[in-house]
C-alpha cells in the first residue's frame, strides 16, 4: 500500500441526524432482536439520532457469511448516501476480512463519513486508514448503545464526543469496569446490570518521554490475520511514528501466544516503528468461559507482563500504557483509528486529537 501523507476526519454528526445500522461483520441470531432494538431505542432517545436501518442491519448471520461482495456494497452505499453523517456497525464478527476485495477505496475517499464499529471491524477501520479516513473503534449498535441496565456515564460521555465534536480531547480514565457478557437469551437482561468492577486505573510502562502519533491497530487477533495474509497492510514505512492500539477479544487468547505474536513482529523490525503503546484493558471472560475473578486478574496480569516484554525487547523506548477503555470490556472510548493521539508518561495523560 502507499505511504498515506493526509489524513481527514469526517465532518461531526449532527444532532437530529440520519445514521446508517449496518452488519459489515456479523450479526446476532434473530433471538437476541430485543438487544438491537435497545440500541436503535437508546440512539434516538439518549443522542437524538435518526437510524436508519440498512438491510444488513436485520440479515441472518449465515446469509452475511455466505455474502461478503453484499456487506461491501452496502458499506460503499451508506459512504454514498448524503443524506447519512454516520455508519455504525452492529457488531464483530470473524470474516471481515472477506469484503475487502470487493471496496473500492475512490468511493470512500470521495464520501468520507464516520464509522463506527470494533473488534471485527478492525478490517475496515485498516481499510479506511489505507484511504486516509479516520475511523471510530467503538459506538456498535448491539454493545455500547444497547448495554444492560444503562448506559455507563463514560460511554455515553466519550460516545457523544466521538460522535459530535472534531476531537475526543483529553481521555480521562474510567472508575469502574465490566468484563461480563450480556445474556442475549433472555429479554429481561437488558434491565438488570452486569457485575461491576473497581478499575486498578492505567497501568504505564516503557519510556518516559512524551509521545504523539496517529493511532494504527485495533483486535489483536484481527491483526494476527491481517499480517498474516499481508494483502492490505500498509507499507512499513507508513508505521513509523505512528501509536499502535492493541487489545484482545472475547476468546480470551493464551498470553503467552500474544506474547509470540508480538516477539514475531519485533523480530520482522515492526515494533520498533511504533512511538507508543495503548492497551486495551482484556476481557477475562465470554459468554462460553465464566472464570472466576481471581483467574482473571491473573489473566490480565500475564497478558501484561508479555506485551511489556515484548516492548522491552524491541523498542524499550515507546510508552506502553494498560487498561485503556477501548475494547471488549466496558465502559468504552471510540478511539480514533487514524487520528492523533498525546500520550504523556509525566502526568500519566492521553489526549485524542
Amino acid at each position: 500500500m502507499p505511504v498515506v501523507s493526509e489524513f481527514l476526519t469526517p465532518p461531526p454528526v449532527e444532532p437530529g441526524d440520519r445514521v446508517a445500522v449496518v452488519a459489515p461483520a456479523s450479526n446476532a441470531p434473530e433471538s437476541a432482536r430485543f438487544v438491537y432494538e435497545l440500541g436503535l431505542e437508546r440512539m434516538r432517545d439518549v443522542f437524538d439520532l435518526d437510524p436508519v436501518e440498512y438491510p444488513t442491519a436485520t440479515a441472518d448471520p449465515e446469509w452475511l457469511a455466505d455474502n461478503p461482495e453484499a456487506r461491501a456494497e452496502e458499506v460503499m452505499n451508506a459512504f454514498r448516501d448524503p443524506d447519512v453523517s454516520a455508519v455504525i456497525a452492529n457488531i464483530g464478527g470473524h470474516d471481515q476480512i472477506t469484503i475487502l476485495p470487493y471496496l473500492d477505496g475512490d468511493v470512500l475517499r470521495e464520501h468520507p463519513t464516520r464509522f463506527y464499529g470494533y473488534s471485527d471491524n478492525t478490517n475496515l477501520a485498516l481499510f479506511l486508514w489505507n484511504q486516509g479516513i479516520v475511523s471510530y473503534y467503538g459506538g456498535s449498535t448491539l454493545l455500547e448503545y444497547a448495554m444492560d441496565g444503562e448506559m455507563f456515564d463514560y460511554t455515553e460521555e466519550y460516545l457523544r464526543r466521538a460522535l459530535f465534536e472534531d476531537s475526543i480531547g483529553d481521555w480521562t480514565e474510567a472508575e469502574v469496569f465490566t468484563d461480563e457478557a450480556g445474556d442475549w437469551e433472555d429479554p429481561e437482561s437488558v434491565e438488570t446490570t452486569r457485575e461491576i468492577e473497581q478499575s486498578d486505573g492505567r497501568i504505564w510502562r516503557g519510556g518516559e518521554e512524551a509521545v504523539s502519533g496517529r493511532i494504527w491497530g485495533g483486535c489483536y487477533a484481527v491483526l494476527v490475520e491481517q499480517f498474516l495474509a499481508d494483502r492490505y497492510l500498509p507499507d512499513p514505512d507508513a508505521l513509523t511514528g505512528t501509536v499502535l492500539a492493541l487489545e484482545t477479544s472475547e476468546l480470551v487468547p493464551d498470553p503467552a501466544v500474544v506474547g509470540a505474536n508480538l516477539r514475531a513482529l519485533g523480530e520482522r523490525g515492526l515494533l520498533e516503528r511504533f512511538d507508543g503503546v495503548l492497551v486495551g484493558r482484556p476481557a477475562a471472560r465470554s459468554h462460553i468461559e465464566e472464570n472466576p475473578r481471581e483467574w482473571r486478574a491473573e489473566y490480565r496480569e500475564r497478558q501484561r507482563e508479555a506485551i511489556s516484554d515484548a516492548f522491552e525487547t524491541y523498542n524499550p523506548n515507546a510508552p506502553v500504557v494498560f487498561n485503556c477503555e477501548f475494547g471488549h470490556t466496558y465502559p468504552t472510548c471510540p478511539i480514533p483509528i487514524g487520528g492523533e493521539v498525546e500520550i504523556d508518561p509525566s502526568t500519566a495523560s492521553i489526549r485524542l486529537l
